[in-house]
């Protein structure tokens, strides 16, 4: 499985990215590429997903781009200190099960915080993955949201390790009331910097996609 890891000169745009996407998802649906991790952190953007009334979930956006995209699910929030990653990724024989990719990502994720000392957890009533923040409330730390085509996955995950906590406000994150979200910043003393974590959820990732 391939690793994109997108840097260069700050941060990428997600209209970019979400281009790329789209081209890489072509050509692995025509068997041209194998599969491929798209890593970036992204400048801020609001992206809302197929959900009914999804929209509404967008409050204040101020002078935040929107932009209507193919993934399942409500309203998110990208901007820096949120380390992203689009797999794109063929579901093939064992792996052709939709709720069980959306259950890997999120398995993934649980195993980047592991190393951190961290306990991620599931709500079995949500995608995504949770944290126990400092004053006992369990919220939210990882998005999770994919599209697929032809059993080609593309969308993914958003782990929040330093974001301005104010940028929540803007909208309802996957529907729920802002402050739902958290961060590793928040229950950390000294949290990774966004690239530190590119290579072990690259890792991780690999473990939970790949079925031998």
């Amino acid at each position: 499985m391939k690793l994109l890891h997108l840097q260069g000169e700050g941060r990428t745009d997600y209209a970019t990215v979400h281009e790329l996407q789209r081209d890489l998802l072509a050509r692995r649906v025509r068997g041209e590429v194998d599969d491929t991790i798209v890593v970036v952190e992204h400048p801020e953007v609001i992206t809302v997903g197929r959900a009914r009334g999804a929209e509404g979930s967008v409050l204040v956006p101020g002078d935040v781009p929107v932009v209507r995209v193919e993934r399942g699910g409500d309203a998110t929030w990208h901007g820096p200190g949120q380390l992203v990653a689009y797999p794109i990724v063929a579901l093939e024989g064992r792996r052709r099960d939709l709720h069980a990719h959306l259950r890997h990502l999120e398995e993934a994720v649980i195993g980047v915080l592991g190393d951190l000392g961290l306990e991620g957890r599931r709500d079995p009533r949500n995608t995504g993955v949770w944290l126990t923040d400092p004053d006992g409330e369990v919220r939210k730390v990882c998005s999770v949201g994919i599209a697929c085509r032809s059993w080609v996955t593309w969308h993914g995950l958003a782990l929040n390790v330093d974001p301005d906590p104010r940028a929540w406000e803007r909208i309802r994150p996957c529907g729920f009331s802002p402050d739902v979200m958290t961060s590793l910043a928040r229950v950390m003393a000294r949290p990774p910097k966004v690239e530190e974590l590119v290579g072990p959820l690259y890792e991780h990732l690999c473990r939970t996609l790949v079925v031998e």
